[in-house]
């Protein structure tokens, strides 16, 4: 089993621009959007993905990922996939011997930037940024998720 552990911040200036490695514009649409279970298709720099999340369990949860054609993931973002999209801009940047996902959303998320590390365990040590604010791991309202079915601009 693939397990994904993450911690998630909010983002409170932009430093983080300085130490940028790379970045990609995502697009991401929901076709199972359960408490326990979500599958989404995303399409970045031309490729799609499939994946399969459970529940989280603190910052744990198991996560399969799996290429998909471009054409199949257009027309499942188009006829199956639940609206508003997830649409954003990802930075990997680079903090210490890490690499982050920061995320800057646009459309109904817009005015929203998110960091992410991925870690191999629950207590592996990181350098805390200077450009991490609150984390909000557990707040399920930052779940992408959950900003398809209740946008950030509503809060």
């Amino acid at each position: 089993m693939a397990v994904e552990i993450e911690r998630k911040y909010l983002v409170i200036n932009d430093k983080w621009k300085k130490s940028v490695v790379s970045e990609s514009v995502l697009k991401q649409g929901y076709i199972v959007n359960q408490p326990n279970v979500t599958v989404r298709v995303r399409i970045a720099k031309g490729k799609a993905h499939l994946n399969i999340k459970s529940a989280t369990i603190g910052i744990t949860r198991a996560e399969y990922e799996y290429e998909i054609p471009l054409s199949d993931a257009e027309n499942i973002l188009e006829d199956i996939a639940e609206q508003p999209f997830i649409d954003k801009t990802r930075f990997k940047v680079r903090c210490g011997d890490h690499i982050w996902d920061l995320d800057v959303f646009y459309g109904d998320n817009s005015g929203l930037v998110m960091a992410e590390i991925e870690l191999d365990s629950e207590d592996e040590a990181f350098e805390y940024p200077e450009w991490a604010g609150e984390e909000v791991s557990s707040d399920p309202r930052y779940y992408n998720s959950s900003l398809v079915k209740k946008p950030y601009s509503t809060w």
